[in-house]
């Protein structure tokens, strides 16, 4: 049995049934908890010593609103990529549109943290969904571990999810006077407004974005087109498929 086969089962023996989930890919393991049960769930993980995650990775944000959905809509073809693009998509939002309506019942925005063990070599993933989609709020880690305190201000500036108990929750990487959450999905990839440098006034100033969204078309090789990089003899002595005589 490897060790994150072990490190499975002793979770699902020790928190039986605060895991929502117990999954372990790719040699790696991954458990959801509640939001209700994350802060209890993290301590454990921390002081027992049969986990002993003495150090927190890294913690990041999540928004799932847009999960599963693709800008591109791909059809199955013989003769290589056959691409449209649609408009009803989070990467043609803009300001004041409204994100498509998520599908199934999964909550939008989750926190994911990951964990080391030095002690016992155990690598591990925990996910927690927010209960409120429109106010997103879980329980600060600070407590256990003091130095998620800058990864909780990152997850709060990025994606507006709020970390109760929290000493110091503020923007990290905005501007102060920046408006929304720049990793949400609604948010637009223009942004909301411009910035420069006005000479004359001597400071930065804003104003309305001048751009539009735009999402780039990739270039579709047709039959009898040339790739780049290949010679005209090549192209020309390259063996004939069946698809492309379609």
């Amino acid at each position: 049995m490897t060790q994150a086969e072990t490190l499975s089962q002793t979770l699902a023996q020790t928190f039986k049934g605060q895991l929502l989930s117990n999954k372990l890919e790719q040699g790696e393991v991954t458990i959801e908890v509640s939001a209700s049960d994350y802060l209890s769930v993290c301590q454990k993980l921390h002081d027992e010593a049969v986990f002993a995650f003495e150090i927190l990775i890294d913690l990041c944000g999540v928004d799932y609103s847009a999960y599963g959905q693709d800008e591109w809509k791909t059809d199955a073809s013989a003769n290589g990529f056959s691409r449209g693009v649609s408009k009803a998509t989070h990467g043609r939002l803009q300001f004041g549109d409204e994100l498509p309506e998520m599908q199934g019942s999964r909550k939008r925005f989750a926190v994911v943290t990951h964990f080391l063990s030095i002690k016992n070599n155990h690598r591990l993933r925990v996910r927690v969904y927010a209960e409120d989609d429109a106010y997103p709020v879980v329980k600060s880690l600070v407590d256990i571990w003091n130095g998620v305190n800058w990864f909780e201000r990152e997850a709060f500036d990025l994606f507006g999810i709020h970390f109760d108990g929290h000493p110091d929750l503020r923007r990290i990487l905005t501007d102060y006077g920046f408006v929304g959450h720049p990793f949400r999905k609604d948010f637009p990839l223009s942004g909301h407004v411009e910035m420069r440098y006005d000479a004359e006034k001597k400071r930065v100033v804003y104003e309305p974005v001048s751009i539009e969204p735009r999402v780039l078309v990739p270039r579709v090789i047709r039959k009898g087109v040339i790739r780049p990089g290949v010679t005209r003899k090549a192209h020309e002595q390259r063996p004939v498929r069946p698809e492309d005589e379609a």
